[in-house]
């Protein structure tokens, strides 16, 4: 089978990719139809001398062990030596094997093409060199297929993983996948481990997202599945390194760096729709409608509660600042206009969930009139204590200035949840939707 792909990425440029409602998990029915259960894609590039005897192990090991049906699929990179040969006579051996030839060297471009095409309901990759163990394999795809996650991963840095490899590498692996989580704030533990499997539904709408086709393709749809609300399932590994690895490891960390900033930037600045799909799934038991406990409040609440002390910080080191060269009134007045702005952009994103800039200048508009209301407080409260105590500490000042700040919170809380991000307080019916 020969598949030509062409160097641009998963959408057209100038164009947003197509956005889809993720779908709700459930368990594959067993031996239904003819079509495989599990498609593992083994991606290549010049590997003459390893591919025959790894898709041998690994077919020798699915028929032995794996209970559903599957398909083994060679995603030739452009090779230039004999590899698209070996590949031929490997699918001419097994029926379960098959071959597909790109023009195009990149690993994601490879996943990508094999991903979008196959009718497997769970799609695997691993490397050719096979340094993952294969024991590893059914924990990777089980809870794909019984519905209980959407993703899986091998993962070499969990404490029960058993890794042999060089001091080089350990490090690079360790520091990158610090990067991320300083960066990125992601949770999964290992983004580079050659051993990863999701199932197809979930593919075909995140794969239009991820726009590298190299080596950073993994880490990018395992951030974008993450931040989606997706559910990543992780196995320890066995793994040992492979002193004949081609991988330039320089270059490699290089364009990762590169593809971090570029995801790290689109998501800061809303660039990534993830906010228009839908919930990935309807079986969230925090989606579901509780009496007396209104929809999200209690994410809501500790949300609010450190964008809340994070402003009040921001707010009286302001005002400490401002207060040196003006009067009580103006100085809170400059110092709760800025630290409300932030306040607002803070909670737009990080307590409600709302991304992109749609609205964002009307969110701003609403904010400052909360902003308003809690000048009126803070600024009565000051004069309150002009008028008692004309001449009053600073201390006092800021005193005051909490406990009035506290009250302005409370209101603050209140109409942002039913007046500035209304949509966002109660959860959205998922089956009318869809």
């Amino acid at each position: 089978m020969r598949t030509d792909s062409s160097p641009g990425t998963g959408s057209s440029p100038g164009t947003r990719p197509s956005l889809g409602v993720l779908p709700a998990r459930a368990h594959l029915p067993a031996g239904a139809g003819d079509a495989p259960v599990l498609d593992v894609v083994i991606p290549v590039f010049n590997e003459e001398k390893d591919l025959g005897p790894c898709v041998r192990r690994l077919h020798q090991h699915l028929v032995g062990t794996f209970p559903y049906r599957f398909r083994i699929t060679i995603a030739d990179n452009a090779s230039t030596d004999s590899t698209p040969d070996v590949a031929a006579d490997l699918a001419a051996e097994f029926p379960a094997v098959r071959h597909v030839r790109l023009e195009l060297k990149g690993r994601g471009r490879a996943l990508r093409t094999v991903w979008s095409a196959s009718d497997a309901p769970v799609l695997a990759y691993m490397d050719v060199d096979l340094s993952t163990g294969l024991n590893a394999l059914l924990p990777l795809v089980a809870p794909l297929i019984s519905g209980h996650s959407d993703l899986a991963i091998g993962s070499r840095l969990a404490r029960s993983s058993r890794v042999v490899r060089g001091p080089k590498r350990e490090l690079i692996s360790r520091a990158y996948n610090l990067i991320l989580r300083g960066s990125l704030q992601t949770r999964f533990s290992d983004a580079q481990c050659g051993f990863k499997a999701i199932r197809r539904d979930v593919a075909r709408v995140l794969l239009p997202l991820v726009e590298d086709s190299d080596w950073f393709f993994d880490t990018e749809l395992l951030v974008l599945a993450e931040r989606a609300g997706l559910r990543i399932h992780e196995v320890p590994v066995d793994w040992v390194d492979d002193p004949d690895s081609t991988v330039h490891i320089v270059r490699t960390a290089t364009d990762d760096l590169k593809g971090v900033w570029r995801v790290g930037r689109a998501l800061a600045v809303g660039a990534l729709p993830l906010d228009r799909l839908a919930r990935p799934f309807g079986d969230d038991p925090r989606d579901r409608q509780v009496p007396g406990v209104p929809g999200g409040l209690a994410r809501q609440l500790v949300g609010f509660c450190v964008v809340g002390a994070l402003s009040t910080l921001v707010y009286l080191l302001l005002y400490s600042g401002f207060r040196t060269v003006t009067g009580a009134q103006v100085a809170n007045a400059l110092a709760l206009l800025v630290s409300a702005v932030a306040n607002t952009a803070a909670n737009r994103r990080l307590t409600f969930g709302v991304r992109g800039r749609e609205r964002a200048v009307r969110h701003q508009a609403q904010g400052l009139v909360v902003f308003a209301i809690g000048l009126a407080l803070t600024s009565g409260s000051l004069a309150a204590l002009a008028e008692a105590t004309p001449h009053a500490a600073h201390s006092t000042e800021l005193a005051v200035l909490i406990a009035a700040n506290l009250a302005a919170t409370v209101l603050r809380f209140l109409l942002f949840r039913a007046w500035v991000f209304p949509e966002q307080a109660a959860p959205r019916d998922l089956e009318t939707e869809r």
